[in-house]
């Protein structure tokens, strides 16, 4: 028989990447979806990939407990991921107890209705490695100790203890993947790459003039999200849960970004990015590096796309889009 599995966030990058991957594999996927007036908006990511049709929902709410019963009553899943999220590191500062609560306690309430209902599903966090913030290590593996930067960090690192917590307390099957920076074409257009890519491809096309940016000194371990969901299954196959960094195990600048981009439409950087101090971050993150070599030694995975090439394919999906409207 398929197994099941339950994806909250299956509405964002990751759980449309993954959702994708996971039908490949014949699984019946089951996605978590709140309440919106405007869920046609909310699914395009679904719908970049042709697999919107293919996805049962359930209406729940990550911060309501209740509500994620039921959908693990429904789904009855062999294995649940947790994607959810307030996200946007941004937004975190402005909206930090929204943050709190649905990061999370978001977490903990998955974790919770899953011990009640099905213990023996499989659970997977979304941990972050916004969660080393001021790092403490040249090269950040399972071992380095966290310094969150930013509220977004602190809860990604609260429900990152939550799941060991439940893993040690309760023996569930509870994995975190401390995920790097990883992007795509169905990147948020808040996100500094396609913050980049879509600028670059509105210059390019002459519907804008110029690209403002903030910190672009800052270094990021950049990976393809379509890879990276590959790790979050492989996590869940094994015997025994565990957590395990995800990265590139290469940094690169924002600014060596921007670059690449620009280059590929054949334009100068110089002549159209702009230094905005206001969008500098409150605290930053300088650098990012990160030592996946547990998963590649346990999980057998390696990262498949590069950066340059990923960066073209998401400039490429940005013309595309823009020649379309």
């Amino acid at each position: 028989m398929a197994r099941h599995a339950l994806i909250t966030g299956i509405t964002g990058q990751d759980g449309a990447y993954l959702a994708k991957n996971l039908l490949e594999k014949g699984y019946v996927v089951w996605g978590l979806v709140r309440r919106s007036s405007h869920f046609g908006i909310a699914d395009h990511r679904l719908r970049w990939l042709g697999i919107e049709k293919d996805v049962r929902y359930c209406d729940a709410n990550l911060t309501d407990l209740s509500s994620l019963i039921r959908a693990v009553e429904m789904a009855k899943p062999d294995e649940a991921y947790n994607l959810g999220a307030q996200s946007y590191v941004a937004s975190s500062w402005q909206q930090p107890i929204l943050t709190s609560n649905v990061t999370g306690v978001g977490a903990a309430n998955v974790l919770e209705a899953i011990r009640i209902v099905s213990p023996s599903t499989r659970f997977y966090q979304a941990s972050s490695s916004e969660m080393f913030g001021l790092i403490q290590e040249a090269h950040q593996s399972e071992k380095t100790p966290f310094y969150p930067r930013s509220p977004y960090g602190v809860a990604k690192l609260f429900a990152h203890w939550m799941t060991v917590n439940y893993r040690e307390s309760f023996n569930l099957h509870a994995s975190s993947g401390i995920l790097f920076n990883h992007e795509s074409p169905l990147r948020g257009i808040e996100f500094v790459t396609r913050k980049v890519t879509d600028g670059v491809a509105r210059i390019k096309l002459g519907l804008a003039n110029e690209l403002r940016l903030g910190n672009i000194d800052a270094k990021r371990d950049w990976g393809h999200a379509r890879d990276y969901v590959e790790a979050m299954w492989l996590m869940l196959q094994q015997d025994k849960p565990d957590d395990y960094v995800v990265a590139t195990g290469k940094t690169t600048s924002v600014r060596d970004m921007v670059k690449i981009a620009f280059e590929y439409v054949q334009m100068n950087m110089d002549d159209h990015l702009v230094i905005d101090p206001e969008l500098f971050r409150p605290a930053e993150v300088d650098i990012l590096l990160g030592d996946a070599s547990k998963a590649r030694a346990a999980l057998g995975w390696e990262p498949k796309t590069g950066l340059e090439d990923m960066i073209r394919e998401m400039v490429d999906a940005d013309i595309e889009r823009h020649m379309r409207a």
